[in-house]
């Protein structure tokens, strides 16, 4: 007679399984575990966002894991000055209080401990024009990591599990996710966006990509980008007056169901932006002992004093809204 004693807990059921003729409770080994395409990855766990999303681990993702360059696959990551190291991610948050250090180094995250830990989440612009380019820029270029890219057609891609420390936020790293969204971003003067925008014969604005970024990487076939409003938006960030288009409907789309989602997965995450002592947006950096006991969204500028991004067409309230009638 077989004794399972000998035999590992998990392989004993399944054992037991195929001996009584059932199927295990697991799973039939081997069957394919249905995805929707909406998932993200939290410490290993796939969560629902309602939003299209490729992972890293899926055909056509982007993996900010590999010392590889994305582009150039048969070289290695340059070297980080400091760790000297190709790795483009922290291995775990720094400046955890020792106990949970300590765990963490020797047990790995819970989604609780990391819903505790974090707070923020910062949205920037790419100044790349696509994910593709933005991913290419920072993976194989810059040596910088973000958790999210967001594509002009409302595409987003997950680099990392959002238990990692992503390097896309200086002093905020620690406590927050990151995303990237594709937008050339926003100036002094029109040139540039004269230079990516168009109209169309009956006056309406879209983006043209140079040919430089083609392949787009643009997953939605013949997808054609239009900012969410056709004229150009003008505001004062750090003191500097901007001119910048919105972002598309699809991207806004994709960022209510991702932050909703957010919000809901790591509630310390509040759905509110910095606000100054009027209740309106803050359009400067905030000061450090602030930041340091900020929770909720952040654009970049409130993180780096010499950063614009997501720039003045980005429309807060429209976020704001759309997460509050999903969670409805």
């Amino acid at each position: 007679m077989m004794r399972y004693a000998s035999i590992p807990p998990i392989a004993a059921l399944f054992l037991v399984g195929f001996v009584s003729g059932c199927a295990p409770r697991f799973g039939r080994p081997g069957a394919l575990l249905e995805r929707r395409g909406d998932e993200i990855v939290v410490c290993g766990q796939f969560i629902h966002s309602g939003a299209p999303v490729v992972l890293w681990i899926d055909p056509g993702g982007y993996d900010a894991y590999r010392a590889e360059r994305h582009f150039e696959p048969d070289q290695l990551l340059p070297s980080n000055p400091v760790s000297d190291s190709p790795v483009r991610y922290g291995s775990y948050r720094r400046h955890l209080p020792k106990p949970v250090a300590d765990f963490v180094k020797e047990r790995g995250w819970s989604l609780p401990l990391l819903a505790d830990w974090v707070q923020q989440f910062v949205i920037h612009y790419d100044v790349c024009g696509t994910s593709r380019r933005c991913f290419q820029v920072l993976q194989d270029q810059r040596g910088l990591s973000v958790h999210f890219m967001l594509d002009l057609d409302g595409t987003i891609y997950q680099t990392l599990d959002l238990k990692e420390r992503a390097w896309h936020a200086g002093i905020a790293n620690d406590r927050s996710v990151g995303i990237e969204i594709a937008n050339i971003g926003a100036y002094p003067d029109m040139e540039t966006l004269d230079q990516w925008y168009a109209r169309d014969a009956d006056g309406r604005m879209h983006v043209t990509l140079p040919a430089s970024l083609l392949p787009s990487g643009i997953r939605t076939p013949n997808f054609v980008a239009r900012p969410a409003r056709d004229e150009v938006i003008r505001g004062r960030i750090q003191g500097r007056d901007l001119f910048q288009y919105d972002l598309t409907d699809e991207q806004y789309e994709s960022l209510i169901l991702l932050t909703a989602t957010l919000t809901r997965v790591l509630p310390r995450i509040r759905l509110d932006y910095p606000r100054d002592r009027h209740g309106e947006l803050l359009t400067t950096v905030m000061d450090p002992e602030a930041l340091r006991e900020y929770s909720g969204l952040l654009g970049h500028w409130h993180v780096s004093k010499n950063k614009i991004d997501p720039g003045p067409a980005f429309d807060w309230e429209r976020l704001l809204r759309g997460v509050r009638a999903v969670r409805r």
